[in-house]
């Protein structure tokens, strides 16, 4: 079950499992009519997830927060069906903490989060990744893309959507940033004609260093498998996917938005995994922090070797055994 209009519809039926669009919108940080609105829309939703859990009477329900779980969790309440909440982000969502007081267990990326829920509610599992991410090498990872062995690679992207003053900062200099190294950018659906254009225009020698992709869909394990530095913005995945990979990072925090990202980054940083800049610097320092972790070899390998020790590679395995044992009606480890 997801928003009726995400993303999560087209991922979740590409792989051949059955979605279900539940209606509502956020009430936090909108408009006093569109909160009405959604809060009909909300309170509708119950309905349709109560529905939907007598049609399927699962053993248990995972849930990730946003607005659509709170009419989940409600359901899944009033029709007795065990709920686990995992939390992606360091710092807990408002609706996760909400729904946590509804479920029977609680699944953290990180240690740092158990604080934030009640003493022997929430484990630690890290954070899930899946095949399609796990499965690649460097070496293949480079092949895939077909980029040289030896090369220093850079990769770039701002999420599934994209991140413009990343795009911008990146097109900016991109002269520079390809004298540097080989640039895997992935721009986001949102900014991609404005990308193609620019990269239509650009020299032919700096074109052959520069790869743009709106979207990598199943090769996205391979650019981060494949990458010597990332730049990026600090959502939850990079809590996984970057120390998973080894990958030293350039966080730039989504400044228009709850701190999730910031705490993050921090945290990331905090442990010598990453580098933050912020977002109204990074047209400004892009190159020059690109630069200075490029060029020293031994800094790099010790945010490599700090990321890697962050990383649960058992993740969803840990958070699927915690999932059937609770659907089982087994006792949860706290």
């Amino acid at each position: 079950m997801g928003t009726l209009d995400g993303m999560e519809g087209d991922l979740i039926r590409r792989a051949g499992i059955r979605f279900v669009g539940i209606p509502g919108g956020g009430l936090h940080g909108v408009a006093l009519l569109n909160a009405v609105r959604n809060g009909w829309e909300l309170t509708r939703a119950i309905f349709v997830a109560r529905r939907l859990l007598r049609e399927e009477r699962p053993a248990a329900i995972l849930a990730t927060g946003g607005f659509v779980s709170g009419p989940v969790a409600l359901a899944a309440r009033l029709e007795r069906v065990p709920l686990m909440v995992y939390v992606p982000d360091v710092e807990p969502a408002r609706s996760v903490k909400a729904i946590a007081r509804l479920a029977q267990q609680v699944a953290v990326s990180v240690e740092d989060s158990l604080a934030y829920f009640p003493q022997g509610k929430a484990v630690v599992t890290g954070y899930p990744l899946g095949e399609r991410v796990t499965r690649w090498t460097r070496a293949a990872g480079r092949e895939a893309l077909g980029l040289e062995a030896q090369a220093p690679v850079l990769l770039v992207f701002g999420g599934s959507r994209g991140a413009r003053s990343i795009n911008r900062a990146v097109m900016a200099h991109l002269q520079a940033l390809t004298a540097m190294a080989h640039i895997i950018h992935i721009s986001g659906t949102l900014d991609w004609p404005e990308v193609e254009a620019a990269r239509e225009a650009l020299p032919e020698a700096v074109r052959a260093r520069y790869e743009a992709y709106p979207y990598l869909n199943e090769r996205m394990g391979a650019a981060m498998a494949a990458a010597d530095l990332v730049v990026s913005r600090s959502g939850a995945s990079v809590l996984g996917e970057f120390p998973y990979f080894g990958l030293p990072a350039i966080l730039v925090p989504y400044p228009y938005a709850w701190r999730y990202q910031r705490v993050n980054a921090g945290w990331l940083a905090d442990r010598g995994a990453a580098v933050v800049v912020e977002d109204a610097d990074l047209a400004g320092v892009l190159v020059d922090t690109v630069r200075e972790l490029l060029s020293d070899g031994a800094r790099r390998e010790q945010m490599a070797e700090a990321a890697r020790g962050l990383a649960h590679r058992s993740a969803a395995l840990r958070a699927a055994e915690l999932l059937v044992e609770m659907g089982a009606g087994l006792p949860q480890a706290g």
